[in-house]
């Protein structure tokens, strides 16, 4: 059977016709949009969470705004006003926008923007909005060891505990910046250390005179930056012969001490003398009674005396 031909410009005439049957379609449903999903803010700046219906035949809308952090769900703004710790620095911008000010790294969330049109075919719609407070670091706490003997290890320690994203560090000795590993640089090559710029730990594997110098740390990140006080490291020659003569002395005095005592217990300098035979009891002095024992008494009588 042959297909019966369409006659020409038969498409064009049902065109209008198939526009506005998919005009109809789409109409008559909230839909949303934002002109950028992902804000990022530095800290104690103001911020718009951009929500904005494109297509609605409600003309007042219900709208709300919901945060969603540590898997728990507030409100932000609900039955016409600001709610939560956002309360007295955010409003509603244009219909459906949020504006915050002053931000702090606690209003790092996600923004869910809920629209609801009770006159349109498709009520309801909403979008997420993921803001981020960029937080410029401290000043770091830098532990920096005031001497290290030729040869030795040494390491020293940058931490910077309240920037976010979290800081990168950098080391400088005499504010000249050091790469994160001395073989790779020329300038360096007498030296043998390795920098972690995640952790901000300097460590040298064996010091020399050259790695004396005031040394400091650089924390940064997309916020700023901040550094700790320049401190001193000195790297030192070890003084062998020295220790060998200390040793010496110390050993010549144990001697000398030693020979001391010896000689002490030869003279009898530690031995206890003792009283030798029986000990006595000294008689006393005479109280003026003569004690006489006579036969016929049986017993002891006195008899008086007379000291001249």
């Amino acid at each position: 059977m042959a297909l019966r031909r369409r006659p020409a410009g038969w498409l064009r005439a049902r065109l209008p016709g198939l526009v506005l049957l998919l005009l109809l379609r789409v109409t008559g449903a909230v839909n949303l949009k934002s002109s950028n999903r992902t804000p990022v803010v530095q800290e104690f700046e103001s911020v718009e969470l951009s929500c904005i219906i494109t297509d609605s035949q409600t003309t007042d809308p219900r709208i709300e705004w919901k945060k969603i952090q540590d898997d728990q769900t507030t409100y932000v703004f609900f039955d016409n006003r600001i709610q939560g710790d956002l309360a007295g620095r955010a409003e509603l911008l244009g219909k459906t926008s949020l504006r915050i000010w002053n931000v702090t790294r606690t209003d790092s969330a996600l923004y869910r923007c809920e629209v609801v049109a009770r006159n349109d075919r498709k009520e309801i719609d909403e979008i997420v909005i993921e803001l981020t407070v960029q937080v410029k670091p401290v000043s770091p706490v830098c532990r920096v060891p005031k001497a290290v003997p030729v040869g030795k290890t040494a390491t020293l320690h940058c931490q910077e505990s309240e920037g976010y994203p979290r800081p990168h560090y950098s080391w400088y000795r005499n504010d000249v910046p050091l790469p994160t590993d001395s073989r790779a640089n020329p300038r360096f090559r007498n030296s043998s250390f390795l920098l972690n710029s995640e952790t901000g730990t300097l460590v040298f594997s064996a010091v020399h005179k050259e790695d004396s110098g005031q040394y400091y740390c650089i924390a940064s990140n997309d916020a700023g930056s901040a550094r700790c006080e320049e401190q001193q490291m000195e790297v030192y020659d070890l003084n062998v012969g020295g220790i060998v003569g200390g040793i010496l002395v110390v050993l010549a005095v144990l001697a000398l001490i030693t020979v001391g005592i010896c000689c002490a217990y030869r003279r009898g300098y530690f031995v206890n003398n003792k009283q030798n035979g029986e000990s006595y009891k000294s008689p006393g002095k005479p109280d003026g009674v003569n004690y006489i024992r006579t036969d016929e008494e049986g017993d002891f009588r006195h008899k008086s005396s007379f000291v001249i």
